[in-house]
């Protein structure tokens, strides 16, 4: 069993224009294990948003070359899920009501508490993620995120820190072909950029489907030669 004191494995966006707060805010969260990604102006979040996936969006709403409610109204253009957080200065009734209007699941003022953040971001998460499903199973494998245990047929399974992210984003897109940027991008973050090849993803990866195999997982990662990797109920 893989043993972790908070949520489970999670990509972030942090929109946020004050350096101090956002750098707070990422520490917060990188201690409870969610990866993060940080935007601190309009035009960045826009071009994140519209390029990458992610499980959750900070949004500040008062961004100094734009108003945080377009990137709302953008996601919405593009049919995208990311549950949506907005956190602003601007505690007014009529900013709460337009970005609920647009999509937003949660609006909290500031000064907040950062543990009051991290529970409206398990809050929401919880509630949008796979219909609220608290467990998630394919084939044989039944994946609990609460307790980050990995269970095949009802055995667990001991895996490392990595090794339970990956599974836990394979699991979550069965049968769909995986880029291995867009793999590294997600269980990394932005400190993908600080390395200079995917030797580490193939290793990772390596090692989680020996332990797969030898545990009788009726799932299996298939490399595609030249993409990436895909799930496969076998």
């Amino acid at each position: 069993m893989l043993k972790m004191e908070r949520d489970y494995f999670m990509k972030i966006l942090i929109v946020e224009d004050e350096p101090s707060l956002r750098e707070l805010i990422q520490r917060s969260l990188e201690k409870e294990r969610y990866i993060t990604e940080t935007a601190d102006d309009f035009k960045t979040a826009l071009q994140k948003i519209e390029v990458y996936d992610y499980d959750c969006v900070l949004l500040d709403i008062m961004l100094p070359d734009g108003n945080g409610l377009k990137i709302l109204e953008r996601l919405k253009e593009l049919h995208k899920r990311e549950n949506v957080i907005i956190i602003s200065a601007k505690d007014s009734l009529e900013d709460k009501v337009l970005g609920l209007e647009l999509g937003a699941d949660d609006y909290l003022p500031k000064p907040f508490h950062l543990v009051e953040l991290t529970a409206r971001i398990k809050s929401v998460i919880r509630r949008n993620h796979r219909d609220g499903e608290l467990c998630i199973e394919l084939g044989n494998i039944r994946l609990l995120p609460d307790t980050f245990q990995v269970l095949i047929d009802g055995k667990e399974l001991e895996l490392n820190r990595k090794e339970y992210d990956i599974l836990h984003y394979f699991m979550n897109r069965p049968n769909r072909m995986i880029n291995k940027n867009t793999l590294a991008e997600s269980v990394w973050g932005d400190h993908i950029d600080q390395v200079d090849n995917f030797d580490f993803i193939y290793a990772q990866i390596k090692n989680l489907r020996k332990k797969l195999k030898d545990a009788g997982a009726t799932v299996e990662i298939k490399a595609v030669y030249g993409f990436g990797y895909k799930m496969i109920v076998e």
